[in-house]
């Protein structure tokens, strides 16, 4: 499904008319992105950094990407790409989303030190801007220049509101109420109100009735809002496809001259999805809806209407009258007792050709009319309009069924947007049509209802024609019989009845009678099929599987055409996509599914299209390469389009190559390893350096997109890849992603829910705007960009920024020397945690983990270490170790908010989007379980003070007054080790515990094992089993050890300050609970300790007061 319809297209950003848009939320959201709905001063510092470090950025051109001296060695370079976006419109945030990924994934690369090409470019291939231009000037021929509109009302008198001028919309912001056209013309939507409600002029409007105005218009549009954004892209190797860029035209034909070549395009008649308004295949990226549906095949039965006609039919006497059933199931045809008609249907009686005429729906007599069965090609031929009800009762003789004479008869459930309108009935095998025909017999007002004639139907029973184990030769009524449906009209019954009936006929079934008696259903469906077909009683049928409509506004048919197909499919073609595919990172086992489904059933792609831009197929010049066949392998065009272009993403600025000289030969010697082109007059040494340079990046490492392409444009690559280029340019990776929501719901034009990318950024900054995306999801399921986290994140970077501030302020009064104390030393380790593991997030492109542990964590163990340092304070070399690796791990997010306090705040000469990966000593894991062990203790002994406090004050008589407690020290006992029948019962789990798979023996065993063990007895063993065995399935074997790593008592003795200060004491004394003296100290609070024994772990606390 296409977002922009609206989904995350990521290829297609078609501008659609508003008309429900509101920006109220806009103002709502943004407002808390204020200080105080006051201001929008947070916002505005972040964008005001965003501008200074862009030109920071322009000035030394920090994204220029040049190839290294020698081939990179494995980790030196990264090249990855995005599918160019369709410019008939501005980027919105389902681009950006996708395209997020490889942002990350580039920065990532390039802050660790590779070599790094993420470049850019425009697709303008197609049929939607040249039909949009259409649409736009056959508006201003009909309307005038500028157009009024049918209705149109007179133009309100603005009302002055200088208070509310704030809340202007810019220009390019999608209205939220009808144009006053669109409101007064029943919804249509015209091309002039679309070019309007994003904000051209009015004076302008009509240059785009010249399709190559859009691609003037929108690129540089596009580019403007991706430089915004931080986009680390090297913009010199940016284009634009079509004619209109003659080097990558040249490039283009060179690629399917190479196909062709190579036998890999032939020119076929084909069933294709068809557009009769633009008079060409609609591809996939032709269509507004119904993306992804094939042609589905049918067989037409031809019923033969009986002479004499009945009078409304005496107009067609002299030809051969049929009613054309389409069906699935030819070799059911044995069994028909009638045909099906829909009573308030429409019909027609359309000629086929000179002497037959079929009687079917209209929009089926379209398809066929495309699929040359039409008197007039293209064109159904209508004699005569007919209804359902007047088709009723018509006496057929129907091929190959055993009854001589069957009947037409309503049925109120027939789809007429589905097959013919007319339909076999089987009730031997189709439970629709038993309970159908059950119905008619048993009922005879419903047969009177629609003037049925009892002769027509009771004489007909079912006739048994497959035996499909286990329900029989009657399998229909059977299914029907055992599920007790009682009606026509059980809509969910019959369609699980049908399921299972169909899939046990066609598997298991096997035929009864007629002439493959004894064949099981498989073998006998086509050769049945075959013979109708052969003799004349049947026909091929085809129309699409679902609703398609293109994008000039039609329904589409399928139609038979001649045309130039690319031969996917092709068997030993499919098995080097394959070989490719398998060597692939794909990031996702999902993805990879998606893929080898697609190549199970990809076939021959129609590659060419009469109308449109882009360019010609080199040898048939009347046809346009198809939109999906130009975009193949154009990541190679990347390498060298700098070369070519000069920086103009047009390629106007002729270079030291002129188009005319990129010959087939050129083109080989570059991307194919092909021998020197001799004959050319290109200089020696620039071929050369292009070469080079092509051999440096390639292949791509990879290549982010929306999942909706894996079933064509991506599938499509990795075909063209293993045909044209040798093994080791084969592509290395592709990461697919969901489409993308705004706050839980559908990213919609038409309900205001939508965001461009420019409207993102003026409404939260670049950089909250990319952290949103971060924290919105990784995988191929649908990501949720949430308003609240990207305003929150404006919160976040602010008040970051002021505490950096803070503390170089404060510099001076820091503690200096190497880290020294318990919380030094886990801060430190925290940040050590933090480098390892959000290296392996962005890795992996996991960034919302990257996010989580380069940012989330790294704050809370900042703040946790703030709170821990007491009246020591901070460490400066720590905190500035801090304010590094901070920075560093969030540079590929928030590059621009990184940027500034690494020069501006830290005063570092380089720039952080190239600074390095910081580097990290192994991380402590000890040192971590010992700090956790202490958090968890103290919130431990909090719950225990408040529990001791509420247990005095529930002591006193009702109504006697609370003397005033005060709780001024506390005695934290702890057992450091497991002893008695609990270390038995370790002792036994230990011996039963598989390490390496965290499994363990079988319960009966554990349990016969301790029940031999006196030390265990009779002590309620099982609790404290199952939560030790649990710990270690989470945790591993550890968990089963007796004492914890670590010393608890050194751990909380060296932490005495910091639990005073969280539990408001002015003493606190760590005691072993195995020293009888020390719980002696107890008291006659010792019964505390009786019914809360501390255990590894777990300390319990006592708590005295004055």
């Amino acid at each position: 499904m296409w977002f922009c319809q609206l989904s995350c297209r990521f290829n297609r950003s078609i501008i659609y008319f508003q008309t429900s848009v509101s920006h109220s939320f806009h103002r709502h959201f943004t407002d808390m992105a204020s200080e105080g709905g006051k201001s929008f001063a947070r916002r505005d510092r972040l964008r005001e950094i965003e501008s200074k470090v862009q030109t920071w950025w322009e000035e030394k051109d920090i994204f220029r990407s040049e190839p290294g001296d020698k081939p990179p060695e494995p980790g030196e370079k990264f090249f990855g790409n995005f599918p160019f976006p369709y410019m008939n419109g501005y980027l919105h945030l389902g681009h950006a989303f996708s395209l997020s990924k490889l942002e990350f994934a580039a920065a990532f690369h390039r802050l660790r030190g590779a070599n790094v090409l993420l470049p850019f470019a425009f697709h303008c291939t197609g049929m939607p801007i040249k039909a949009s231009a259409d649409k736009l000037a056959r508006e201003i021929q009909k309307f005038g220049n500028p157009p009024v509109f049918p209705g149109e009302l007179e133009e309100q008198p603005e009302q002055k509101n200088d208070d509310n001028s704030s809340n202007e919309s810019a220009p390019d912001k999608f209205k939220g109420k009808k144009s006053k056209a669109a409101a007064k013309s029943g919804g249509q939507v015209y091309q002039w109100e679309i070019m309007r409600s994003v904000g051209i002029s009015d004076s302008d409007i009509a240059k785009f009735q010249d399709p190559y105005e859009w691609l003037k218009f929108f690129p540089p549009l596009a580019v403007e809002d991706l430089k915004a954004f931080g986009l680390g892209c090297d913009w010199r190797r940016s284009f634009i496809t079509t004619d209109m860029n003659p080097y990558f035209d040249a490039f283009v034909g060179w690629q399917m001259r190479k196909l062709k070549s190579l036998g890999k395009v032939v020119k076929d008649v084909r069933y294709t999805i068809f557009s009769p308004l633009d008079g060409q295949p609609c591809a996939d990226h032709d269509r507004a809806s119904g993306e992804g549906v094939l042609p589905q095949e049918y067989t037409i039965i031809k019923m033969e209407l009986l002479k004499p006609f009945p009078e409304k039919f005496k107009v067609l006497e002299g030809k051969k009258v049929f009613l054309a059933a389409a069906t699935l199931r030819p070799e059911t045809m044995y069994g028909q007792t009638n045909a099906w008609v829909l009573p308030d249907g429409k019909y027609g009686a359309f000629e086929i050709n000179e002497t037959e005429v079929f009687v079917m729906a209209h929009r089926a007599a379209l398809n066929l009319a495309y699929q040359n069965h039409s008197r007039v090609s293209e064109k159904p031929s209508c004699l005569l309009e007919v209804t359902g009800h007047d088709l009723i009762g018509l006496p057929l003789k129907s091929p190959l069924s055993l009854n001589e004479v069957i009947y037409a008869l309503p049925m109120l459930s027939i789809l007429m947007d589905k097959g013919t309108g007319v339909v076999t009935s089987v009730p031997s095998d189709a439970p629709d049509d038993y309970m159908a025909l059950h119905d008619l017999k048993s009922k005879p007002a419903f047969r009177a209802k629609f003037g049925v004639r009892d002769e027509w139907v009771l004489p007909f029973e079912i006739l048994p024609i497959i035996d499909v184990p286990p329900f029989g030769n009657k399998c229909a009524e059977r299914v029907c019989l055992d599920m007790k449906i009682k009606s026509q009209n059980e809509k969910e019954k019959l369609a699980e009845a049908k399921r299972q009936t169909y899939l046990k006929g066609f598997n298991d079934g096997t035929m009864i009678v007629g002439e493959y008696a004894g064949r099981k259903v498989q073998e006998a469906k086509p050769l049945v099929r075959s013979k109708l077909l052969e003799t004349g009683q049947a026909i091929v049928y085809s129309e699409p599987e679902k609703r398609v409509m293109s994008r000039s506004g039609d329904e589409c048919v399928v139609a038979l055409t001649d045309q130039w197909y690319i031969t996917y499919g092709e068997s030993e073609w499919r098995k080097l996509a394959e070989e490719c595919l398998s060597s692939m990172s794909l990031y996702s086992d999902e993805t990879r599914h998606g893929f080898e489904h697609t190549l199970s059933w990809l076939n021959q792609w129609a590659c060419s299209r009469s109308f449109g831009l882009g360019t010609r197929i080199p040898w048939d010049e009347q046809f346009l390469v198809e939109s999906l066949s130009d975009s193949s392998i154009y990541m190679a065009y990347y390498t060298i389009a700098h070369h070519l272009q000069n920086g103009d993403m047009y390629g106007r600025q002729e270079s030291a190559i002129k188009p005319q000289q990129l010959t087939d030969e050129v083109w080989d010697y570059i991307f194919c390893g092909g021998p020197y082109p001799t004959s050319t007059d290109i200089s020696s040494s620039i071929l050369d350096k292009m070469k080079q340079e092509f051999e440096y990046w390639y292949p791509f490492d990879l290549r982010v997109s929306g999942k909706d392409l894996i079933q064509n444009h991506l599938t499509f690559s990795i075909y063209n890849h293993t045909a044209i280029m040798p093994k080791h340019h084969w592509p290395r990776g592709f990461r697919c992603n969901g489409h993308i929501m705004l706050n839980s719901e559908k990213m919609s034009k038409s309900t205001g829910n939508f965001r461009t990318l420019r409207q993102a950024i003026e409404e939260f900054s670049a950089d909250a705007t990319r952290f949103s995306l971060a924290d919105a999801g990784d995988g191929v399921d649908d990501a949720n960009f949430v308003f609240e986290t990207a305003n929150a994140a404006i919160l976040r970077l602010t008040k970051e920024i002021a505490w950096y501030e803070e503390i170089l302020a404060a510099e001076s009064s820091m503690r200096t020397g190497p880290p020294s104390t318990y919380a030094d030393r886990v801060f430190a380790n925290e940040i050590n945690i933090a480098v390892k593991t959000t290296e392996q997030n962005y890795s992996n492109y996991l960034f919302r983990e990257a996010l989580k542990t380069g940012f989330y964590d790294l704050q809370t163990a900042r703040d946790e270490y703030r709170f821990s340092c007491g009246v020591g304070g901070y460490n400066h070399d720590l905190v500035w170790r801090f304010m590094d690796v901070q920075t560093r791990l969030l540079a590929p997010i928030c590059p621009h908010y990184a940027e500034f306090i690494w020069r501006e705040l830290l005063k570092k000469d380089s720039f952080v989007v190239n600074a390095g990966w910081p580097t990290a000593d192994s991380p402590d894991l000890t040192l971590k379980s010992a700090n956790k062990y202490l958090q968890e203790s103290i919130v431990l002994m909090r719950k225990l003070l408040q529990k001791q406090l509420s247990g005095s004050k529930k002591g006193n008589k009702k109504g006697a007054p609370v003397p005033s407690v005060k709780v001024t020290k506390g005695l934290i006992y702890v057992n450091e080790q497991f002893d008695g029948w609990k270390a038995e019962c370790l002792n036994i789990l230990r011996s039963k515990f598989d390490k390496e798979t965290r499994t363990f023996a079988p319960d009966s065993e554990i349990v016969k094992a301790i029940e031999n063990n006196s030390s265990i007895g009779k002590n309620p063993y099982r609790p404290f089993l199952k939560y030790r065995k649990d710990e270690a399935i989470k945790l591993g074997a550890e968990a089963l050890d007796l004492k914890l790593p670590f010393g608890e008592i050194d751990v909380l003795e060296e932490n005495l300050d910091l639990i005073k200060r969280q539990l408001g004491l002015d003493d606190v004394e760590i005691l072993s609970a195995a020293d009888a003296d020390s719980l002696d100290r107890a008291g006659p609070l010792a019964s505390l300790l009786n019914q809360n024994p501390p255990s590894p772990g777990h300390p319990t606390a006592i708590f005295l007061t004055q």
